[in-house]
């Protein structure tokens, strides 16, 4: 009940946040920015004593084939919360997608650990989260955050990623140990992307100039370009994904927006920092 409960507090912490502006224009809206490079250099830290070699040595070790496997089944177990989301947005075909790779992969793909969905009938993911939810919802995006471990957010995505948490499917489903098995699953994600994708991470971490304001730009115009947001920052139209992600974030173009979102995501600011479904 108590999880229930906290939903309305949050909503109401999220509907104060934020000038929508920012957004608007293409800008960041940052007032914990000192806060947050605090935040920052201690999961630089993180990453430097235990992500890092841990990661690139999971990497390393597993069998690329059993690496996948765990990935697919952890990707699996999120799928309710998927479905979720879906719902309380009211696409109710990405529901119906969401549900069928669920018991797809289930029960043909043995637990997850094969993609049958895909592999038999074509059918991808369509991955949400309540931040998303909030979105749809006209929640505004609220300021930029860093998390604490998890990286890059913002007020709204960091509500959406508690609400996730407290009242992901499984948690209510199934009881402890079992219950913890999604948690294990992303945990070994995060390793297995922080191995995978380990110069990507070293770039931005450690070879750029200001590595927390990268990656607030990027967060920020990959975030928002998942949301619909068009190249002057209006929902809708959908940025240019071609466009340099590298730009100085804070040089306007000629039309007063910032860079348009990169067309694949840095690893470091998608699935290691995608929020858990516990």
């Amino acid at each position: 009940m108590h999880r229930i409960l906290a939903i309305p507090a949050l909503l109401l912490l999220t509907a104060c946040a934020a000038p929508q502006d920012e957004v608007t224009r293409g800008g960041v809206y940052d007032p914990y920015e000192s806060g947050n490079r605090q935040t920052h250099e201690f999961n630089k830290s993180v990453d430097r004593i235990f992500l890092r070699p841990v990661g690139t040595t999971y990497s390393k070790v597993m069998p690329d084939g059993l690496e996948l496997a765990v990935n697919n089944a952890a990707e699996n177990l999120r799928l309710p919360g998927y479905v979720v989301n879906s719902l309380l947005q009211f696409h109710i075909a990405d529901a119906a997608r969401n549900t069928f790779r669920f018991v797809v992969n289930s029960t043909l793909g043995v637990g997850g650990v094969g993609d049958a969905a895909q592999d038999l009938f074509g059918v991808d993911p369509k991955e949400t989260d309540f931040g998303e939810t909030l979105h749809v919802w006209g929640f505004g995006e609220g300021a930029y955050v860093e998390l604490p471990l998890l990286g890059p957010s913002t007020t709204r995505d960091a509500w959406g990623r508690a609400v996730d948490f407290f009242t992901d499917p499984l948690g209510f489903a199934l009881s402890p140990p079992e219950s913890y098995v999604s948690t294990v699953g992303w945990g070994l994600t995060q390793l297995s992307n922080r191995g995978r994708y380990a110069s990507s991470y070293d770039d931005l971490l450690y070879d750029s100039a200001d590595s927390y304001a990268q990656a607030r730009i990027l967060y920020l115009q990959n975030r928002r370009y998942e949301l619909g947001y068009s190249v002057d920052g209006g929902a809708g139209g959908g940025a240019d994904p071609y466009d340099d992600p590298y730009g100085d974030p804070y040089t306007e173009t000629a039309a007063g927006a910032a860079p348009a979102p990169a067309a694949t995501a840095d690893p470091y600011y998608e699935d290691p920092y995608d929020a858990p479904s516990l």
